[in-house]
């Protein structure tokens, strides 16, 4: 990112928010380029302008802009390092049986909040709904038709620098997604293990209905 770019975010990170005003001051830019660079940053939906703010009884109010979540990923965190810390710590305690049951549990505590699938319903319309639910949890799924069966696909882990040393979270999301579609799926490649994403085979004997991805 442009170093003047990174600096505004820093700047709002630190004070919780900021006005084009304290902005110009603190980086002693005028407050004509300093908007050409919040401008930026909001397209790009780091920034938001949720509120503006009076300088007392005169002037015009102005506009106090903060951090959106999507900035969040400019700054540190050490959320994947405790996440294997604490899954490490759990597998050493647990024997296999109970640290697989504990995976399977979790997968059908979160198929759960999709409700309970319709065996009877048409394929196609399992499908849909299963990647809806997945993207709502930031899969980037989509599904294809392929004459006699179908692939699922999902573009983005959830678990990512996690899975690649606790493969049990790939076993869950297989787990998840047979749950979703009352079916169980052959996994085709995994991007825990390099691929360009996590992709599973529905063999169904029926032909299928293309559908457009996503």
């Amino acid at each position: 990112m442009q170093p003047t770019r990174l600096r505004i975010l820093e700047i709002i990170k630190e004070q919780g928010d900021a006005t084009v005003a304290e902005l110009a001051r603190i980086l002693d830019m005028p407050p004509v380029s300093v908007r050409h660079h919040l401008d930026v940053l909001q397209g790009e939906n780091l920034i938001e302008c949720p509120r503006v703010r009076r300088r007392g009884t005169v002037g015009r109010p102005e506009q106090v802009y903060v951090l959106t979540e999507a900035a969040e990923r400019y700054f540190p965190n050490n959320y994947q390092r405790l996440n294997i810390a604490l899954l490490d710590e759990m597998k050493e305690m647990l024997p296999p049986a109970e640290w697989q049951t504990l995976f399977h549990r979790l997968a059908e505590k979160l198929a759960a909040e999709a409700g309970p699938v319709d065996a009877d319903a048409p394929l196609e319309e399992r499908l849909s709904r299963a990647v809806a639910f997945l993207n709502e949890h930031g899969y980037l799924a989509r599904w294809e038709a392929n004459g006699d069966s179908a692939m699922i696909a999902t573009l983005n882990c959830p678990y990512s620098g996690v899975a690649d040393k606790h493969p049990e979270l790939c076993s869950m999301d297989q787990r998840l997604i047979t749950l979703l579609l009352g079916v169980s799926p052959v996994p085709l490649s995994r991007l825990a293990e390099g691929g360009c994403r996590c992709a599973y085979e529905i063999a169904t004997g029926l032909r299928l209905t293309a559908q457009p991805a996503g």
